[in-house]
């Protein structure tokens, strides 16, 4: 039986716990889509939590949180910490810079991302290194960049206009 009356995240480290993450679904709207992704954190003690994190042009929120022992409202704060890496791999992305949920402030600026040609060569990349992958290269974006789903598309275009990316659609 457990011992504590919280999961207490913050005073966890990573080796702590076992992150997993699956989709759920996915809508797609006209060139947009909203992806639902279960995320489920364990610990040896019995402890877990069970999200379900919603990625879309508005960026990843945590639309659901199942906690066995429940949650504080600062471990909810850290829990996004904890979730981001495998979520950015589920999503096909490479995830940034190691962080120890717990070493200093819960947000932490968007990635600098290169303007210019620079910029939408590396959005190229990114995009053709999802689509080999099987994943969703718009998503890639995204979270390369940090951007929402309509400035990564707009990047894209970019991307394409400069001719580092095959034409959306075939001109006639």
């Amino acid at each position: 039986m457990l011992e504590a009356s919280f999961v207490n995240l913050s005073d966890r480290s990573r080796p702590d716990g076992v992150v997993s993450v699956w989709p759920a679904w996915e809508v797609q709207e006209h060139e947009s889509s909203t992806s639902w992704f279960n995320v489920r954190l364990t610990f040896g003690d019995g402890a877990q939590v069970d999200v379900l994190a919603v990625v879309s042009e508005a960026g990843v929120s945590i639309e659901d949180v199942r906690a066995q022992p429940p949650l504080s409202l600062d471990d909810l704060a850290v829990l996004a910490d904890w979730i981001e890496e495998p979520l950015f791999e589920a999503c096909g992305v490479p995830a940034g810079p190691s962080y120890e949920p717990g070493d200093g402030p819960a947000r932490r600026a968007r990635p600098s991302w290169p303007r210019g040609v620079e910029g939408r060569w590396l959005v190229a990349e990114e995009y053709r290194a999802a689509q080999e992958e099987g994943f969703d290269p718009v998503l890639a974006v995204m979270c390369a960049t940090g951007h929402s789903r309509r400035k990564s598309l707009r990047l894209i275009a970019g991307a394409r206009d400069e001719g580092f990316l095959t034409p959306r659609h075939a001109r006639r």
